[in-house]
């Protein structure tokens, strides 16, 4: 594609969702295999990418489609040896499996859990390992101080180390470009090259993103900024645009992620207000949606996943005077009391009330529970009293009991006075009030059931959406 210091254009905000186009292969010619790789334009070298989980190892896979050796390496044992194996250990990302056969059979990706080694081996370093958040809602670095510990003694001169996990602001340049620098005796931007690059990938779409998204990329320096921008320019397909530093790049996924959960949080109270006054929120949303600088979310019973539920706080970790997002934040989390409220204002008193949840993973169809508010929703759930039943097509029985519930079995019979959707699954259009013949209240967690054929006994209560019953 081209680098670019500023993004070269933009989607229509015209209300919806926003889908880009994936862009076309301009990689026509086969690269010329060198060692070292120093950024010439139609070569490649070795990368190492460093954890190989549900967004590590679509990047492998990506970067090995494009002609670079790869060496993927994770902790986990199993996981090594299924890439090694040819196999892909994600089973539910479009279009991986295919490509880390095809890069296996060719030679290009190979896994291991020696990090020293495959740095030592590599011309570029890629870490794409968790960093979450700890019981203070602080970042919790284990995993990713583990990871830089692991690599730094084989980081050489020459080596290009590209963070993609999302970090703190500063984190790049304060916290592990000295960490590798100790480690390895060398000078950062000078003897090896250190730069951000965030990733910015939907679970389910990973490898039509890494063809349309933008490719954001900031280094501590120029020359750590250049070498980065080649090497993307040379494994992806999307634009990249060379950021000014570092700490641009960082902030830049930050403000990406917390902008929707703002965004989520004020669909939210607009939901609370359209309750109070009688009308419903997605009828509003579309209205407003239709002037094409507003793009308001969808409400719903909070927000889940490794990202938006998390990065906002790497925000406030920092720059507490961000009263906006701390506010955005107990907003989503204090969405599961409407379901909470509603049961129990149709049923009485929770104690001894069954009650189901539909969905516990953080979306429908991805099985990742990181986050999900079916987790706290259960909890609360049964600390007033309710015995709490559970059913998610991705999950298996023991995982469902794993979270606090009872599993439920799709299409049973169940004495169930009240049922939550946690997720917006289509199966659960699905669902027969015959098989609930006590059932008082369905709570529409994400306002996709509003067309739902129930009994004028059943109370229907959606996140600003008009009630029934």
């Amino acid at each position: 594609m081209s680098i670019v210091t500023r993004p070269s254009a933009g989607a229509t905000l015209l209300g919806g969702s926003i889908v880009l186009p994936a862009n076309a292969c301009p990689h026509t010619l086969p690269p010329r295999r060198v060692s070292p790789w120093i950024g010439g334009p139609g070569t490649a070298g070795t990368v190492a990418v460093v954890g190989a989980g549900k967004m590590g190892l679509p990047l492998a896979a990506q970067f090995a489609g494009h002609g670079w050796n790869v060496v993927a390496v994770d902790v986990q044992d199993a996981v090594v040896e299924a890439i090694n194996e040819g196999r892909s250990h994600i089973g539910e990302e479009p279009g991986v499996a295919e490509l880390v056969a095809s890069a296996h059979a060719s030679g290009r990706l190979r896994a291991t859990t020696d990090g020293a080694a495959a740095a030592r081996d590599a011309d570029v370093l890629v870490l794409i390992v968790p960093v979450m958040l700890d019981a203070d809602h602080q970042p919790d670095y284990r995993y990713m101080d583990a990871a830089v510990t692991s690599i730094a003694p084989g980081v050489h001169p020459g080596s290009l180390v590209i963070f993609e996990t999302t970090l703190p602001v500063g984190d790049t340049r304060g916290r592990y470009a000295p960490l590798l620098e100790a480690a390895s005796g060398l000078r950062a931007d000078a003897d090896f090259l250190v730069a951000f690059s965030p990733e910015r990938l939907f679970s389910g779409a990973v490898l039509r993103n890494l063809a349309s998204y933008p490719k954001l990329v900031g280094g501590l320096g120029p020359a750590s900024t250049e070498r980065a921008a080649q090497f993307y320019d040379a494994v992806l397909d999307a634009e990249i645009v060379a950021m000014t530093s570092a700490e641009s790049a960082e902030f830049s996924k930050l403000a990406d992620t917390t902008y929707r959960d703002v965004n989520i949080a004020l669909a939210n109270e607009f939901a609370a207000y359209a309750d109070r006054v009688g009308v419903d929120i997605r009828e509003v949303i579309a209205a407003a949606n239709s002037q094409p600088y507003s793009h308001i979310h969808q409400p719903g019973l909070g927000v889940g996943g490794h990202c938006i539920p998390v990065y906002p706080h790497f925000l406030l970790s920092r720059a507490p005077e961000l009263s906006i997002v701390a506010r955005s934040r107990e907003v989503n989390d204090g969405q599961i009391q409407i379901a909470i409220d509603a049961v129990r204002s149709t049923v009485g008193t929770l104690d001894g009330v069954p009650v189901l949840v539909l969905g516990l993973t953080y979306r429908e169809g991805v099985k990742e529970l990181a986050y999900s508010r079916a987790i706290p929703l259960i909890r609360e759930f049964r600390a007033a009293g309710a015995r709490a039943l559970a059913h998610d097509p991705l999950l298996s029985d023991d995982e469902v009991r794993a979270i606090g519930a009872e599993p439920y079995a799709w299409g049973s019979a169940a004495a169930v006075r009240a049922i939550v959707t946690q997720t917006g699954d289509p199966r659960w259009r699905e669902l027969d009030a015959a098989w609930f013949p006590e059932l008082a209240i369905l709570v529409d967690g994400r306002n996709s059931l509003s067309g739902l054929s129930l009994p004028q006994v059943v109370t229907y209560r959606g996140v600003g959406v008009p009630g029934r019953g």
